[in-house]
């Protein structure tokens, strides 16, 4: 079969794999209907020291079961299901709390012994705890907002939740890529009553204000956070939702933050060290939270708004390849032309 292997920097290519095979009574082995890039691929594809390779790509999909091992019994061959972002087992201790990135026995896509989604087929573990089942056709109109569910949508989801935005809240998201964007909608949906969108590429920001952003500001740094004040009566916002993760965001996060309020993050972290102090958060009780986000918790919570059309977040999807295109796909992201690139193998 065809699946996209980065072998360094820059260097994205569509190569022939072995088939993927049954290795043992948990899986399930899935045909790829629809992958897509996610922001957090072009951290490697940025960085990846030439030679380290090659890495499978690719952690979010939606496909047809193929086959299924002898313990599996919530899904059949021939069931169309979407599967989170991060492999848990759904048994462990933390998987029972809901806390699925933290699951003992947990991995990510592509790293190790697992696929990549950027392919056409898929050897998923632990395929009852994986797999949710999507009551549409592989050629539904919904297939770009189901596709969500996977990471971005919960991950924007998780940034709300776990900031605390409630009825009433006024909240900052700092990014303007697919996470930042869906962390506008969930705030919305959430209830927030003020919700300020920093990013500068205006077809994203008026894709936010259609999400539910009130106010948008194009300024970073302290200019950023200064309007952001004058827009909250000189306080902040309650939430600071961050969708990025640089530094420099985070700095913008701290200084948007109400005192009490609370900085989420779901961007994936590129430092170690930030102001966390008697200057920063401490004095002022300004609480930190966020993380890898435990998507599978969140799919049966945001798709039937999905299916009864309520919210549509496969908007951020503005770009559709099949496998050939991906390394392009990976450009056009890197280079800021697509937002989030859709793939059909």
């Amino acid at each position: 079969m065809r699946a996209t292997l980065l072998h360094g920097a820059g260097d994205v290519r569509v190569e022939d794999v072995p088939d993927p095979v049954l290795a043992g009574p948990s899986d399930a082995l899935v045909r790829v209907t629809a992958a897509c890039i996610c922001g957090t691929d072009l951290w490697p594809y940025a960085a990846m020291p030439a030679g380290s390779g090659p890495a499978r790509m690719g952690h979010e999909f939606i496909g047809i079961v193929e086959a299924t091992g002898a313990e599996v019994s919530t899904v059949k061959k021939g069931d169309l299901v979407v599967a989170p972002w991060f492999i848990s087992d759904g048994t462990c201790e933390f998987c029972r709390e809901g806390q699925y990135t933290s699951c003992t026995h947990g991995g990510m896509w592509g790293n190790g012994p697992y696929d990549g989604g950027q392919a056409e087929a898929v050897r998923v573990p632990f395929a009852d705890a994986m797999l949710v089942r999507l009551p549409v056709g592989a050629d539904s109109a919904l297939m770009p907002s189901l596709l969500t569910l996977s990471d971005v949508f919960g991950t924007g989801y998780h940034a709300a939740v776990a900031g605390g935005v409630t009825a009433g809240s006024s909240v900052t998201v700092i990014g303007d890529g697919a996470v930042g964007l869906l962390a506008v909608l969930s705030a919305k949906r959430l209830g927030a009553e003020q919700i300020i969108l920093m990013g500068r590429h205006k077809a994203r920001t008026d894709l936010g204000r259609e999400f539910g952003a009130t106010d948008v500001v194009s300024a970073r740094g302290q200019e950023g956070v200064e309007l952001v004040r004058q827009l909250t009566g000189g306080q902040g916002t309650h939430v600071v939702l961050e969708a990025v993760g640089t530094r420099a965001a985070y700095d913008q996060a701290v200084g948007a933050v109400r005192r009490s309020g609370t900085i989420s993050r779901v961007g994936v972290p590129q430092y170690e060290e930030a102001p966390i102090g008697p200057s920063s958060l401490f004095r002022y009780n300004v609480r930190l939270a966020g993380g890898a986000a435990p998507t599978r918790a969140y799919i049966s919570q945001l798709m039937p708004d999905i299916l009864n059309g309520t919210i549509e977040p496969g908007k951020v999807f503005d770009t559709s390849t099949d496998l050939a295109g991906v390394p392009a796909g990976y450009q056009q992201m890197a280079d800021r032309e697509s937002l989030k690139v859709l793939v059909r193998p």
